[in-house]
C-alpha cells in the first residue's frame, strides 16, 4: 500500500490470516456520552471511540457546561444532572448525525437557546421530524436552515414531556435523540411512532439499554409505542464500550473477498449491535463463520461467493460492505428497504452505484434499493465523497483488484482514524 496526501492505492494480497482489534463503538460512546453527561455523579468510560464524530459530540458537551476529561483510556464524565448550560455560540456538530441530533433534544434540558449547526452536509440532513416530536412534547424549536435542515435554535428551559408522535422512517436517531433526554422530562414521555414505522431498530434498542445501563426506566408499551418514566434519572458509573460492529463489518469482509480467515478480537456474542447481523449474510454467500464469547471469525468460501437478496433495513451502514462484497459474488446481490441512505454523510444508494459501476459492475439504485450484477473486474480511482464508509469498503476490493486508488482517505478519521493501517497490517 502507498500513500499520498490525497490517495490511497490498495495492493492486493490474500489469503488472509489474522487477528483484528476494532476501535470501541462510536454508536454507543455517543450514547453513553450523553447519558454520563446528564447524570447525577461523575462517570468514567472505558474503551470510548476517539475519531471525529466522538471528538464534536465531546466538544459540543464542553460547551454545553460537561467538562469532560480524557486522561489515556479513561474518560472522566462529571454528571451535570439534568441541566445543561447554553452556549455562547453555535454548537458544531461538524457531519455527525449523533451529536446533531442527540444534542437538539438535550439541548431542551439547557438554560437557555441553543443553536446546533454543523457543516454542509450537515444542512442537508433532515431534522424535521425531530424537531415536530420535540413540539409535541413542549420544546418548540426553530429550524433556521432550508428544507427541514440545520441550523437549529433550541430554546431551552426544559422538557415538559407527554404524548408525540415521531415520525422514524427516515432516522432511527431522532427517536433516540428524545429517548436520551426524557428522563429529564417533567412528565412521563411517551413515544408513538407514525405509521408503526421504524427505520433501524436495533439502534433504539441500543439507546433503551445504554439508558438502563445509566439508571433509567423504559418501556416498550407495544411495537409501535415508547415510554419513559420520570423519577429514574442516570447515574454516574464506571462503563465500558464495546468494540464497533460497524467498524468489524470491514475486516469480516476482507476475509470473504481475499480468502483466508480474519478474527475480530472482544465481540460479544449477544451484543445488541445491528451491524453483527453482517455475519450472518456472510454466511448466506458461502463464508464460514464462527462465534465465541468474546470474538468473531470469518473465512472466505472453499467455492465462489454467492449473490444474496436481502433486506438491510436494520443494519444500513454495512450496505457499502456487502455491496463491495457483492462484485465478487456469483450471480447479482439485491439490497433492498435502504431508503435512509440517501440522507447520510453523502447520498449513499447514488454513491455506490456509481463506484461500482466504475470497478465494473452493473450496478442500479433506486429509491430505496440497490441491485449489483457482478461484470469482469477493473482498477478506478475512487471518489469517497467525504464519507469514512465509502472509503473503508471500497478499499476492500483492492484486496483483489489491482489498480484500486482511494480519494481522500483520511476521511476514515469520522469513525476509525487508524483503518488503513490495519488493512496493511492484515
Amino acid at each position: 500500500m502507498s500513500q499520498a496526501p490525497d490517495a490511497v492505492s490498495i495492493e492486493p494480497r490474500g489469503p488472509l490470516d489474522a487477528r483484528v482489534q476494532v476501535p470501541g463503538s462510536k454508536s454507543i460512546t455517543n450514547r453513553a456520552l450523553v447519558a454520563a453527561a446528564l447524570a447525577q455523579g461523575e462517570s468514567t468510560l472505558h474503551g470510548g471511540l476517539t475519531s471525529d464524530d466522538t471528538r464534536v459530540m465531546i466538544e459540543s458537551l464542553r460547551a454545553l457546561g460537561c467538562s469532560v476529561q480524557i486522561d489515556g483510556e479513561a474518560w472522566n464524565v462529571p454528571g451535570r444532572g439534568g441541566r445543561l448550560r447554553a452556549p455562547a455560540r453555535p454548537l458544531d456538530t461538524g457531519n455527525s448525525g449523533t451529536t446533531a441530533r442527540f444534542l437538539t433534544a438535550a439541548a431542551a434540558l439547557a438554560d437557555g437557546p441553543v443553536v446546533i449547526d454543523g457543516n454542509a452536509r450537515m444542512r442537508e440532513r433532515p431534522i424535521d421530524d425531530l424537531v415536530d416530536a420535540l413540539a409535541g412534547l413542549g420544546v418548540h424549536c426553530e429550524i433556521l436552515g432550508r428544507n427541514g435542515c440545520p441550523p437549529v435554535r433550541v430554546p431551552g428551559g426544559g422538557l415538559p414531556g407527554g404524548r408525540a408522535t415521531i415520525d422514524a422512517r427516515r432516522s432511527s436517531q431522532y427517536v433516540s435523540a428524545v429517548l436520551l433526554a426524557a428522563p429529564f422530562a417533567r412528565r412521563d414521555v411517551t413515544l408513538a411512532l407514525a405509521g408503526g414505522a421504524l427505520v433501524s431498530r436495533p439502534y433504539v434498542e441500543l439507546t433503551l439499554k445504554v439508558m438502563e445501563d445509566f439508571g433509567a426506566h423504559t418501556e416498550w408499551r407495544d411495537p409501535a409505542q415508547l415510554r419513559v418514566f420520570t423519577g429514574h434519572p442516570y447515574r454516574g458509573r464506571t462503563y465500558r464500550v464495546e468494540p464497533d460492529a460497524s467498524s468489524a463489518a470491514y475486516p469480516f469482509c476482507a476475509a470473504a473477498i481475499a480468502g483466508g480467515r480474519v478474527r475480530v478480537e472482544n465481540v460479544p456474542r449477544h451484543s445488541l449491535q445491528a451491524d453483527f447481523l453482517l455475519l450472518d449474510i456472510l454466511r448466506l454467500m458461502g463464508c464460514q463463520v464462527h462465534r465465541e464469547a468474546n470474538a468473531a471469525e470469518v473465512t472466505g468460501p472453499s467455492g465462489a461467493l454467492r449473490g444474496v437478496d436481502i433486506d438491510m433495513n436494520d443494519l444500513p451502514d454495512a450496505t457499502l460492505a456487502l455491496a463491495v462484497v457483492a462484485l465478487f459474488a456469483e450471480g447479482r446481490t439485491h439490497i433492498r428497504n435502504v431508503a435512509n441512505l440517501r440522507i447520510k454523510e453523502t447520498d449513499r444508494l447514488a454513491a455506490l452505484e456509481t463506484e461500482l459501476r466504475k470497478l465494473g459492475a452493473n450496478a442500479h439504485a433506486d429509491a430505496d434499493s440497490l441491485v449489483i450484477e457482478p461484470g469482469p473486474l477493473r482498477g478506478a480511482a475512487i471518489d469517497t465523497y467525504d464519507d469514512h464508509r465509502m472509503a473503508m469498503a471500497f478499499a476492500l476490493a483492492g484486496l483483489r483488484v489491482p489498480g484500486v486508488v482511494i480519494r481522500d482517505p483520511g476521511c476514515v478519521s469520522k469513525t476509525w482514524p487508524d483503518y488503513f493501517s490495519m488493512l496493511e497490517q492484515l
